[in-house]
Formats: C-alpha cells, structure tokens, sequence
C-alpha cells in the first residue's frame, strides 16, 4: 500500500458519525411510532350509539340444505367454467331428500382404515 491509501484509511471520523447520527434518527423514529400507536390503542371505546346493531329479522343464521346436480350441457364445442350455468358451482334445485348420505353401518368409512368393513 502506498501512502495516499494509507491516509484516506486512516482519516476523518465523517463516516463514523454518520452513521451514529442515522442510528439515532432510526432509533427516535421507532420510539415515536410505538408511541404513537399507544395513543391510537388508548383512545376511547365506541359509544353505545356507535356500535353495531342486530338486523330487524334478529340474528343471521346459516342454512344448510341439499341440491340436486345439473347435468353437463352437451355441446361440441368446449365450454368454460363461465359458460356454464351458475358457474358450474351450484345447481338452482332443492333435492327431494335432505338427509345427508351416510355411510353403512357396519362399515369403517374409509379405504384400508383397519376397519372389519361392511356386514
């Protein structure tokens, strides 16, 4: 090495203190943010006129009922999931039945379980 990269090497504290000042300013940007979000998480609760409402009809319950499959339209032509009625994904009829299938009685339900299978 000579002794002009030997100089620069060894002079000036500039780099050094920057990068002190950019850790101080990263620190005190973190502490506002935590401060700041312990202001939003202290605000007040919603007033009771605030808060949400039950519909008119009282509480929304969740239906459970069995459909009919549709049939695959025959075409020649290739259809798309769009092109087919309701998407492909829900038939427009009720079944007759709305028990659920299940499975029978002596059996175990699933293939090669352990099970003694079916009667």
């Amino acid at each position: 090495m000579d002794n002009a990269w030997m100089e620069m090497a060894a002079g000036g504290d500039a780099p050094g203190f920057g990068f002190v000042v950019t850790g101080l300013l990263v620190v005190a940007l973190l502490l506002g943010a935590f401060i700041l979000g312990l202001r939003h998480k202290r605000r007040r609760p919603p007033l009771p006129d605030e808060q949400p409402r039950l519909p008119d009809g009282g509480p929304v319950r969740e239906t459970q009922e069995r459909r009919e499959p549709d049939e695959m339209p025959r075409s020649q032509e290739r259809l798309t999931p769009h092109e087919l009625k309701g998407h492909g994904n829900q038939s427009d009829r009720t079944s007759a039945s709305q028990t659920r299938p299940r499975w029978n009685g002596g059996s175990s339900g699933g293939f090669g379980s352990g099970g003694p299978g079916a009667r």
